[in-house]
């Protein structure tokens, strides 16, 4: 009631405090459901690019010269910087279609703390554009919620929110595994670290060799590479992450001078699972490009557009 204490709403109803508290959480969880955030409404907040049908083509050449030293702020797998007035957009599109499987909107909304550390929040939209994989991207539309974090040296994610069978799930970095699983990263999730330079950990030829002590997850940039898109040439360096980001995983992110994302790629482990199947990738996909790591094949699965060399 406007203007009165909740102990004097409960006095003028004649019920008990906590009466009052559990009718209020339980009108505010009835609101939520039925007036949900319209992000179709907001979409002029967001960024809103008209990306291609199918993948352009592109070249990547590897160069002779070294590898420069590159700030990279972007949340690992996500792109988005975690700073106050931040947008991002990407599409990704499967290989050997080329078409556009997912679109992706991103926008920082405003501060947010987690456990008492600061963050800001991070609005998704993520779209399915009728890709042809009947496992992935199935649903129309699907909302999350992150809070991240970036600091002088790493960026992180602090806690993940989407709904799920009518139900609000919420993780933080407390929740082990439920959270570390999927959005964790590094030594307890201290992040990536954002001041990235080569340090000789993967040598990129033909085949690709990890120099790390018999290690098998690392994140190292591996050469500088001029790559060509939709009529223009880039100078990059790429940031490869192998298994880090995630079991089974090989990531390319080609990088130029000023950290933004100009080309991302994945491939996935021969045998590397999202399902219940026995059917390797290179059986899967067998006209899609591999990659040999220390003698174990991975496969291209599909490629990411982002929204500033569209724009």
């Amino acid at each position: 009631m406007m203007g009165y204490t909740q102990k004097e709403t409960a006095d003028i109803m004649n019920i008990s405090l906590g009466t009052l508290k559990t009718r209020l959480t339980a009108a505010r969880e009835r609101f939520r459901q039925n007036y949900p955030y319209n992000y179709r409404t907001e979409e002029k907040h967001m960024t809103n690019i008209k990306f291609p049908e199918y993948m352009p083509d592109y070249k990547i050449k590897q160069r002779d010269d070294k590898p420069f030293d590159v700030l990279y702020e972007g949340i690992i797998g996500w792109g988005i910087i975690p700073r106050l007035g931040e947008k991002c957009s990407w599409a990704a599109y499967d290989f050997p279609d080329k078409k556009i499987t997912d679109y992706m909107r991103m926008e920082v909304c405003g501060k947010a703390e987690v456990h008492g550390i600061e963050g800001v929040e991070i609005r998704t939209v993520e779209t399915s554009c009728g890709g042809t994989d009947p496992n992935v991207f199935t649903d129309d539309e699907i909302e999350r919620i992150f809070v991240a974090q970036l600091t002088d040296s790493h960026c992180r994610i602090l806690a993940e929110s989407h709904m799920e069978n009518g139900v609000r799930k919420n993780y933080t970095f407390l929740d082990g595994g439920a959270f570390l699983d999927n959005w964790g990263y590094g030594e307890d999730n201290c992040g990536a670290e954002t001041h990235l330079k080569p340090h000789g950990l993967i040598v990129k030829n033909n085949d690709i060799v990890i120099n790390n002590s018999g290690k098998d997850s690392i994140m190292d940039i591996c050469g500088r590479f001029n790559v060509t898109i939709l009529g223009k040439t880039y100078d990059t360096v790429c940031l490869m992450d192998i298994e880090t980001y995630d079991t089974g995983v090989m990531t390319e992110t080609y990088l130029d001078r000023n950290g933004n994302i100009i080309l991302w790629r994945r491939f996935n482990r021969n045998d590397w699972r999202y399902e219940k199947t026995s059917m390797l990738w290179s059986d899967k996909y067998p006209d899609n490009e591999r990659i040999t790591i220390n003698g174990e094949i991975y496969v291209h699965w599909y490629d990411c557009l982002f929204d500033k060399i569209i724009m």
